[in-house]
């Protein structure tokens, strides 16, 4: 389990460069107010250069470990650990030892990723829903753009549906979707929607 998780979270959180179009969307976003609401955990927002403060990752964080039972509410940073097991580990499995445990309870350490209902959303992740929710109140009547960047059907109610939601009650507002395949809106927002079958980072570039 760990052996591959260690691996897993190494390449993809703390050795993986910052992804060209996360640099693109931020240069198209510069000068402007904006708020980034994401299911990545890839930490590549703030790789680019994005303001912690304006970003919410709804659904976990590859660089934090979190107890499996969820005992205390809270999350641990997890770099050291990954990069031991990754270094130590020898035919797929990793030092008893270096297998992560809670320190409050004892039981299994896991990533701090929605998998199940054992989720763990600390104190940040609760400050972040906030400041998000703080966000749309505030800009609720405002010109605005909801712009939906590769979203799927896996987790529609996280960032579609609700931007549907808010473009519909709010007759200043758009909807924007980019997608590679399944780019569109429902009826009720075609006079103020935009959707774009094609590749994010093409596009993003093309914008930038």
């Amino acid at each position: 389990y760990w052996a591959w998780w260690s691996r897993a979270i190494l390449l993809n959180r703390y050795e993986a460069g910052v992804g060209k179009p996360y640099l693109d969307l931020l240069c198209i976003l510069e000068g402007r107010d904006y708020f980034v609401l994401t299911t990545n955990v890839d930490h590549q927002f703030q790789l680019a250069g994005f303001d912690k403060a304006r970003l919410f990752y709804t659904q976990g964080d590859y660089g934090l470990f979190q107890c499996s039972r969820n005992c205390s509410g809270e999350t641990y940073d997890n770099e050291r650990q990954v990069r031991e097991m990754a270094e130590l580990q020898k035919d797929q499995r990793v030092p008893s030892e270096l297998v992560p445990r809670c320190p409050r309870c004892g039981a299994p350490m896991v990533p701090n990723l929605r998998i199940d209902g054992s989720f763990c959303e600390d104190r940040g992740w609760h400050e972040a829903a906030a400041r998000y929710r703080a966000f749309c109140e505030a800009h609720s009547g405002d010109r605005i753009l909801y712009l939906e960047l590769g979203v799927g059907d896996n987790t529609p109610v996280i960032i579609k549906y609700p931007f549907w939601n808010l473009t519909y009650q709010n007759p200043k507002a758009t909807y924007a979707c980019v997608n590679l395949q399944d780019a569109f809106a429902p009826k009720e927002l075609q006079k103020r929607s935009l959707c774009v079958t094609g590749d994010i980072g093409a596009i993003l570039k093309a914008l930038s």
